[in-house]
């Protein structure tokens, strides 16, 4: 069922960057994806306390997402409002050693400003392809780094349009999650403590882990990075070989045949596809390991 004329006169006041049954395709790295009744871009904090008012008066879904590198989205679309914190919340400010970032800034964008202000603590993390929202989301990590070690605070807007700023332990960071997952608050913005440092040596540490990712990961083919967390004691991708899956395939779903933690969309993928294809690892592995798997991506709209 699409939305009321009055519900989409609702949301274009709010924000008029708002398109209606869009392709979520064109917003995933996955290029997955179905139609979303709406998808707005607002650009303040107070426009998405106001786009969650007008979802909640109405009984409508909505959905938070950044660049759309973790997430898969189903073929059938998504009944509700896709709220996307990029293009217009992408500021970022430094003082002195301290970085303020919006939620939709790039984490390439965020090392690649921390080396020109030669500032170290943001290296292992500038490759991780999505936005700062997200990342603080699930405390993104990669290569020993997360996003933990380098946050000092958050800001957010709840479901009721209230605002708040959440400091150090309190955002309970783990792996792969925070005090923000599962709750009504969305990450706006964000500050980072960063150290000063060489810029040379810095430039030589970003460019070593961007050849590591390029060397080992499928960069020339759409996925949405890891599709497992990393199971306790174990490596998701050397269990996923192990299996003899790499390389397998199902219709245009196929486990990477450079890294076995990545799905890939060979050609024309759908959810459907992907879906089946983690259901056959998870299946394989634990018959070949008794190793239960746990997806890292997240599904929406299934």
């Amino acid at each position: 069922m699409s939305l009321s004329s009055e519900v989409k006169r609702a949301l274009t006041d709010i924000c008029t960057d708002t398109v209606f049954d869009e392709p979520m395709s064109r917003h995933t790295s996955f290029k997955i994806g179905g139609p979303a009744d709406a998808l707005a871009e607002p650009s303040e904090t107070e426009e998405i306390g106001k786009i969650i008012s007008v979802c909640k008066r109405y009984g409508i879904d909505y959905f938070i997402m950044g660049n759309g590198t973790n997430l898969l989205v189903s073929d059938a679309g998504f009944r509700g409002v896709v709220i996307k914190l990029q293009k217009h919340m992408a500021a970022m400010q430094i003082d002195g050693d301290k970085m303020t970032a919006g939620a939709g800034v790039l984490l390439s964008q965020i090392a690649n400003a921390a080396l020109r202000a030669s500032l170290t603590g943001f290296e292992r993390l500038g490759g991780i392809p999505g936005t700062l929202g997200g990342a603080v989301y699930m405390n993104a990590g990669a290569y020993g780094s997360e996003m933990r070690d380098v946050v000092v605070s958050s800001a957010f807007v709840d479901g009721a349009g209230n605002t708040g700023v959440i400091t150090g332990g309190a955002h309970q960071f783990g792996y792969r999650k925070s005090i923000y997952a599962g709750s009504d608050k969305v990450v706006v913005s964000a500050v980072l403590q960063l150290a000063p440092g060489d810029a040379e040596e810095i430039k030589r540490t970003m460019a070593e882990y961007t050849k590591r990712r390029c060397d080992k990961q499928p960069l020339n083919l759409p996925s949405c990075g890891s599709t497992f967390k990393r199971p306790e004691g174990h490596f998701a991708g050397a269990l996923i070989e192990a299996a003899g899956l790499k390389g397998y395939r199902i219709g245009g779903a196929q486990v990477s045949e450079k890294h076995a933690g990545f799905i890939v969309n060979a050609g024309g993928a759908t959810a459907a596809d992907v879906m089946r294809l983690v259901e056959h690892i998870k299946n394989e592995v634990y018959r070949t390991s008794g190793v239960t798997l746990e997806c890292e991506m997240k599904t929406l709209g299934m």
